[in-house]
């Protein structure tokens, strides 16, 4: 039996390994490449003037698609950030997705908005609207008001309304920088393919003050788990969407800030309601689509076009967002996984889908198991020392390095944060959240998996306290 159980310790330790290599040797070779195309884009960004495409007849519109359900104390900031952004033609489309607090009346009160009757065509399917409003003082500004049927079910009512060729996802609590918009933008009008998709970058927001829905003070916010968030969310789009670009294998962009083609968003089949990350399903949607259709096109990812938003500022509340993350990453994954080394999706199928499914998915089983099998290994003396700091240095290691060179990165290009104290924070922050929040953030990702194959399918809402909101000046 004790030769058994070694045996087996052996077996587990070697697969962690092995995970570990992989994992790290993927990490590694996606920022080196991103170093180089990061660094490239930040060059040309900067010798390209934004009033080049402002002043440019094949700019296309665009619709700003809000979808809000008891956001009362952001939206209001979101839609004024909105309305300021430099942009020759955009509509801003609020829809609210049956709020029970105050979301839609201080919607009305602070624009002034009155119903209206409006023609409403519902090309994909979703449920109806039960009002518009509207005011002749905010031309652009269309508020919907409908029964609640979650984010997906909102956003295509708003693809129905919208009349651009292209829509943006803007989360409630979330403010543009106000040149993003037309960044965003830009990638499609230079390519000669069909760009169906235009990902930003998000930052967190909290402990930054927010007046007159734009960002007055870029501070960072006072507690451990925010700061974390924030070297998290640099290391993801710093490094991680920016490779993965690189090697046109896109198969995340943030909801809270994306842009999407709307006839090819509608041919896909809008965003569906059986997943619980609408934003990563749409876009595994689009690539089948357009392959079915044998279609080129592209999805891009660019890092200067850039969006902030809010943070948990509590275990209590990070949990549920990362679970439902976790769970919605599994579902699309298994919804789309005939995908999965499949050369018709090129890098995507033979690259991109096997790495996000066997590593980002369900791959967080893997290092929560080693979490606790490896110090327990060593201690009983089942693992030599050298494997054990093999793996500590894998696991560790690396993902300090990781951390340290997104945070330096991000600070060689974007620059957002004003202060040398800033960097020198983030620089403390990228290594200590290595020790406790990534291995607690492993944990919580792998309680959405185990949720996932029970059958757990519900949405947790997360409340939100990051932004110091001051009082918004109406427009007009």
């Amino acid at each position: 039996m004790h030769t058994f159980i070694l045996h087996l310790f052996d077996y587990c330790n070697a697969v962690i390994l092995l995970y570990f290599i992989v994992t790290n040797f993927v990490y590694m070779v996606l920022m080196l490449i991103c170093l180089y195309t990061v660094t490239l884009h930040s060059k040309f960004a900067s010798r390209t003037a934004v009033a080049e495409y402002l002043d440019s007849p094949v700019t296309p519109p665009v619709a700003l698609l809000v979808p809000a359900f008891n956001e009362q104390d952001a939206v209001i900031s979101t839609v004024v950030s909105l309305m300021q952004l430099n942009y020759p033609e955009k509509e801003i489309i609020v829809i609210d997705d049956g709020s029970t607090d105050r979301t839609l009346p201080n919607l009305i009160e602070h624009f002034q908005l009155l119903p209206m009757d409006f023609i409403y065509r519902p090309t994909l399917g979703c449920k109806s609207p039960e009002a518009f409003y509207y005011s002749h003082r905010y031309p652009e500004l269309l508020v919907i008001s409908k029964q609640n049927g979650g984010k997906s079910d909102a956003l295509n009512c708003g693809i129905n309304m919208s009349r651009s060729p292209y829509f943006c996802t803007v989360d409630a609590d979330t403010v543009i920088e106000r040149d993003a918009l037309v960044r965003l933008m830009a990638p499609v009008i230079n390519s000669n393919v069909n760009t169906i998709v235009s990902g930003g970058v998000v930052r967190i927001a909290n402990g930054c003050t927010l007046e007159n829905g734009e960002l007055k003070n870029i501070d960072l916010p006072k507690t451990w788990i925010e700061r974390c968030q924030i070297v998290e969310y640099i290391r993801t789009f710093m490094f991680g969407r920016p490779g993965w670009n690189s090697l046109n294998a896109t198969f995340i962009a943030s909801g809270a800030f994306c842009l999407l083609h709307r006839e090819s968003a509608i041919g896909a089949g809008g965003f569906s309601t059986d997943t619980v990350t609408e934003d990563i399903d749409i876009i595994a949607s689009l690539h089948e689509y357009m392959r079915k259709k044998k279609w080129d096109y592209r999805m891009v990812f660019t890092t200067d076009p850039v969006c902030w938003t809010e943070a948990p500022d509590s275990i209590k509340t990070l949990a549920p967002q990362r679970r439902r993350w976790q769970m919605g990453l599994v579902q699309t994954v298994m919804k789309h996984n005939k995908m999965i080394m499949s050369p018709r999706y090129g890098l995507l199928g033979m690259l991109g889908m096997p790495f996000h499914a066997y590593v980002e998915a369900i791959g967080c089983l893997v290092e929560a198991m080693g979490t606790i099998l490896i110090p327990f290994s060593f201690l009983v003396g089942a693992m030599p020392v050298t494997l054990f700091l093999l793996i500590m240095g894998l696991a560790v290691g690396y993902g300090t390095l990781f951390s340290l060179g997104s945070v330096l990165l991000e600070e060689a290009t974007l620059r957002r944060y004003p202060k040398a104290r800033h960097l020198m924070i983030l620089v403390w922050y990228a290594i200590i959240e290595n020790f406790g929040y990534r291995q607690m953030i492993t944990f919580i990702r792998a309680q959405g998996v185990v949720r996932y194959f029970l059958g757990v399918r519900t949405w947790e809402q997360v409340a939100h306290r990051g932004i110091t909101r001051l009082t918004t000046v109406k427009q007009g």
